[in-house]
């Protein structure tokens, strides 16, 4: 089939078949277009968690589809691509993280939502990028706590906190590539572009921002300001709707170091500021894995019952914040 008639064939079996698409903003452009939703982690767990779909369709990473069929039990969730991974997810074992945690009796667990469901199994709260800071301040100043698995995301809000988290040694292998000295030089070419980071990011390119955010939080400040330029040092999927959403800026993305990166193909050398494992979910793939029902995200209903209580304790606190 073209990619016409892929689209219209997917969009006919999501109707027959009462299927809402979700999309993160990671993924390829031709699939956000054909979501029925996109948005970053928060917004996604949030969607589904009140959709009155039969099968929701989660275009992103493992996790998100994982997180989708927790709170959906009555649902049937669908990933285009079971193999799409996440490196931050996979740098926080669940074993190691329990081990950590018995470790350090007393504290609060906070997971960041990039991560296995059995990993927020050990969680007594989960938060995203989005609503971290927040739900952070939530608990009394000398609440003792751990964050993990991103120790960039855990210094960054520790650091605007004033709290200090113990943290898990993980990262994301996008976001920890980014380079402060090409961000400078990028900067020197284009002096009146703004510079917008993730806080996944190492806190030297995270001194370097005009705004620090979530995805979600990054593309208002992009649509809303004033400034016509925008150096984006993030996953290079959300230009795709920076530039949808403000087509008369200019969005540049960041320049990341050359490094090894590992695929399911084996290491390559990579000095992309793409998601391999977001781009690995392709319209074909979310043709076949709707016409076919498969594969299904399947959480163990133990696992099922110990997750659900931090993301629900997420959406609960951040819809009493309002977020």
């Amino acid at each position: 089939m073209s990619k016409k008639e892929l689209k219209e064939e997917i969009r006919r079996l999501a109707q027959e078949k009462n299927a809402v698409i979700m999309a993160h903003y990671y993924v390829d452009g031709e699939v956000q277009d054909l979501a029925d939703f996109i948005g970053d982690s928060l917004a996604l767990a949030q969607q589904a968690a009140k959709t009155d779909a039969d099968i929701i369709v989660l275009c992103g990473v493992h996790f998100m589809g994982e997180t989708a069929a927790i709170l959906c039990p009555d649902k049937k969730v669908l990933v285009p691509d079971p193999e799409a991974t996440c490196s931050l997810a996979e740098s926080c074992p669940a074993d190691a993280f329990a081990d950590f945690v018995a470790a350090h009796p007393g504290h609060t667990v906070i997971s960041y939502v990039n991560t296995t469901a059995a990993t927020k199994a050990v969680t007594d709260v989960v938060v995203t990028s989005s609503n971290a800071r927040q739900i952070v301040e939530s608990f009394p100043e000398d609440t003792p706590m751990i964050f993990g698995p991103d120790q960039n995301l855990g210094a960054y809000i520790n650091s605007i906190t004033g709290r200090n988290m113990l943290l898990w040694n993980g990262s994301c292998h996008v976001h920890a590539r980014f380079s402060v000295e090409k961000i400078v030089e990028l900067k020197r070419e284009h002096p009146h572009a703004k510079v917008l980071v993730h806080p996944e990011c190492k806190g030297p390119v995270v001194k370097l921002a005009d705004k620090v955010g979530s995805t979600a939080a990054l593309l208002k400040f992009a649509i809303a300001d004033e400034a016509t330029e925008f150096i984006v040092a993030t996953e290079s999927g959300i230009l795709h709707e920076m530039q949808k959403k403000a087509p008369q800026k200019t969005f540049i993305p960041a320049p990341p170091e050359e490094a090894m990166v590992e695929t399911p193909e084996g290491k390559r050398s990579c000095a992309c500021n793409e998601c391999e494992y977001m781009k690995m979910v392709t319209l074909e793939k979310v043709y076949r894995c709707l016409r076919d029902e498969q594969p299904v995200v399947a959480v163990s209903p133990e696992i099922a019952e110990k997750a659900i209580r931090p993301i629900k304790r997420m959406l609960d606190i951040s819809a009493q914040l309002n977020l």
